[in-house]
């Protein structure tokens, strides 16, 4: 029987990060992949490095992640897509430019460069949006990247480290010090992370996440229509922190001059076919802030899954009653801006180091209190 030191269950961005990190660490590592490097969810992602705010906890993860992408910025290929275009919150009406001036006063208390926007700022800065919007903040150091190559990056640089890469098998069973896998085999592994987004539940299943589904559409190419990755300011009320299907506008300029268009959000399926009435919500709403694109023509639609947890933080660290399991997982639609962070953190945790930030509050066992 093979023997590492971690195995990783999960070949997303969160589990390449983890391979990345702990094989550099001096750690035997595997990473265990059923399908594709970048599959699934991260496959499924706008690729939007973001500031969030739900909570302190949340923006600690976000913008410490957010660093560390600056950081590994250079070294990144160039299929990785990366562009610091900053992002644009927009403010449809006075109620949401009140949002503007918390936004812009918490960002800029922790560090973080802002500039609001009136609404004459709004149009010079992107044009196309309709006219009578209120304004907007934005968030400079935001950035976007294609996320599959960017896992697939994060691998090869575990593998430069001397981590294993288990493709195209899928991991059936684990214990506190072995994984099964479906080709009949077992390795040995002082540590199991499962980063496994909603399959999680597959090996533990009292640990609450759950699937929430999400649509994106591509269209042609129309260079520079769009210079800002753009989010409606009511994306954070419609979209982000309700358990109602919902929609919010959200498009993104991609290095190819296709917009990305977003974003849609679905408890109570697990069907990855394109909802139409969905879908349909989702145009209408970016139609309603960029009226040109009615005549823009979609190359492609797809859907995928996020994994979410009650409290929309991530689940980093020990699996409740699971010696040696750790988890890394739950980041619902921050998987990618958080993927470093969580490699880091999970590190720190596993080789007793001291963190950046607090990891307290990324315990998996405060969501399995939840719901116990």
């Amino acid at each position: 029987m093979r023997s590492y030191d971690v195995a990783i269950v999960g070949g997303g961005i969160v589990g390449c990060a983890c391979a990345a990190e702990f094989s550099r660490a001096g750690l035997t590592t595997v990473l265990i992949e059923p399908d594709v490097i970048g599959g699934g969810a991260t496959a499924a992602s706008m690729g939007h490095l973001a500031l969030m705010d739900d909570s302190e906890a949340q923006f600690a993860l976000c913008r410490y992640s957010q660093l560390l992408w600056q950081e590994l910025s250079a070294t990144l290929p160039p299929a990785c897509e990366y562009h610091a275009a900053g992002a644009l919150w927009v403010a449809a009406d006075q109620q949401e430019i009140a949002e503007v001036h918390r936004k812009a006063a918490f960002y800029a208390s922790r560090g973080v460069p802002v500039q609001i926007l009136d609404e004459l700022d709004l149009r010079e800065a992107e044009p196309n949006l309709r006219h009578g919007l209120a304004g907007g903040l934005l968030l400079p150091q935001d950035a976007i990247l294609y996320p599959p190559p960017a896992a697939l990056f994060l691998a090869r640089a575990a593998q430069s480290f001397g981590a294993e890469l288990l493709i195209g098998v899928c991991a059936i069973d684990i214990s506190t010090s072995s994984v099964r896998l479906s080709n009949g085999t077992r390795i040995a592994a002082g540590t199991i992370v499962l980063a496994n987004g909603t399959l999680v539940s597959q090996f533990a299943p009292e640990v609450s996440i759950r699937p929430r589904k999400g649509h994106l559409v591509i269209t042609d190419r129309y260079p520079k229509f769009v210079r800002h990755q753009l989010i409606e300011l009511g994306y954070l009320k419609n979209a982000h922190s309700s358990d109602a299907d919902s929609v919010a506008f959200n498009a993104q300029p991609r290095a190819t001059g296709q917009i990305l268009l977003g974003s849609s959000r679905q408890y109570g399926t697990e069907d990855p076919a394109i909802d139409a009435r969905m879908l349909n919500r989702m145009l209408r709403r970016a139609i309603d802030y960029m009226p040109a694109l009615r005549e823009f023509s979609i190359i492609r639609t797809w859907t995928g899954f996020r994994a979410s947890t009650p409290d929309n933080l991530p689940l980093i660290g020990p699996c409740p009653g699971r010696s040696n399991v750790y988890l890394a997982a739950g980041h619902e639609g921050l998987g990618i801006t958080t993927s470093l962070g969580t490699a880091r953190l999970l590190a720190d945790i596993i080789l007793g180091r001291a963190s950046a930030i607090p990891h307290v509050p990324y315990a998996p066992e405060r969501v399995y209190a939840l719901a116990h």
